[in-house]
């Protein structure tokens, strides 16, 4: 066995480890036609500058660059822009880092890379990942902060969106696995109405993983489209330099 192989074998061991220590769940998939979806990407951003942007920033990202998502600049000043920020600007926060960590026990990470980063082997993308996570908080009074999460437990963020989504607990089931028994979550009961139904609220969450996906890599649909592009050119010529040899070697004994 290679090194490389040997390699990619811990990797997938540890990781295994580290999510059934976790407690983890497997991850929901992101309904990826979103990205493509300029009215959701939109819908995103508003949501991410209203509930995400007060603790996390996205400080490798500028808010003119919202104009690739079909925002006109007079828009993004009206709707996504605070009183003192520039449209030019970066989205950054005024929290202090060393208040934070006094507060939250931990700096709010910045989120402009944040759906690329939380890729993990063999259980998803980093936008399942978030899909997951905002769609599975409840209620812990055990937590300093009431809440706690199946994707990430203990997780020390409060759920921000917990008054559009409500509270919920989770319901789970007792099976045997290998011996063992296991809690697998069977479903959720919902103990307090949001603002929004489940659906909704699934929606609302969708878009604000598009828009936090888009703001990892901006030109992700661009490069598609080249890479496309360049697919077909190679074709063609492929054609061409073929005909091109057969000409030239024909005569050739």
């Amino acid at each position: 066995m290679t090194m490389k192989k040997i390699l990619a074998s811990l990797l997938l061991v540890l990781s295994g480890a580290s999510f059934a220590a976790g407690g983890g769940i497997a991850w929901d998939r992101f309904p990826k036609e979103k990205m493509s979806d300029m009215a959701a990407l939109q819908s995103g951003a508003k949501t991410f500058v209203n509930y995400c942007l007060n603790c996390h920033a996205a400080a490798f990202q500028r808010y003119n660059r919202l104009r690739d998502i079909g925002l006109t600049e007079q828009q993004i000043k009206d709707n996504l822009l605070f009183a003192t920020d520039k449209v030019g600007e970066t989205m950054r926060i005024s929290m202090d880092p060393k208040q934070a960590k006094d507060w939250f026990g931990a700096t709010p990470p910045d989120l402009t890379l944040i759906a690329r980063s939380r890729s993990a082997v063999g259980m998803g993308s980093g936008s399942d990942y978030l899909y997951t996570l905002w769609r599975t908080y409840y209620r812990d009074e055990t937590k300093a902060t009431g809440w706690n999460n199946l994707a990430f437990p203990s997780i020390g963020m409060p759920h921000a969106l917990w008054q559009l989504q409500g509270e919920r607990r989770p319901i789970f089931d007792t099976v045997m696995d290998h011996g063992h028994e296991v809690q697998v979550l069977k479903g959720w009961e919902q103990v307090t109405p949001g603002q929004l139904t489940p659906a909704q609220y699934d929606e609302t969450v969708g878009n604000l993983v598009a828009f936090l996906t888009w703001m990892g890599e901006p030109v992700a649909a661009q490069r598609y489209r080249l890479g496309v592009w360049v697919l077909l050119f190679l074709a063609v010529m492929t054609v061409f330099a073929w005909r091109l040899n057969a000409a030239y070697w024909k005569d050739v004994k």
